[in-house]
């Protein structure tokens, strides 16, 4: 009978630490989860700040182009009346 407490008392401290074990791994890739998709998150909005920028960029170049085909034609006719 004693054999059968001793079995049962040393099953069950050793499924408690199997499960405290798991408990704090479980807690450790949980927090570094975490990390990676705050880390994710922050990368993610500095991209979509660079596309936006770019966006911007990309339709402020026609208005560019059109002043300098502009400015072109003003130093042309500019050059002809010093002639």
């Amino acid at each position: 009978m004693a054999q059968i407490i001793v079995a049962l008392i040393t099953g069950g401290l050793s499924l408690l630490g199997v499960i405290i074990t798991n408990y704090r791994a479980a807690k450790s890739t949980e927090a570094k989860i975490e990390t990676g998709l705050a880390v994710t998150d922050c990368k993610l909005d500095e991209l979509t700040r660079e596309v936006r920028e770019h966006n911007n960029f990309a339709k402020r170049m026609p208005v560019v182009e059109e002043q300098i085909k502009v400015i072109n034609h003003r130093i042309y006719d500019l050059e002809k009346k010093v002639e």
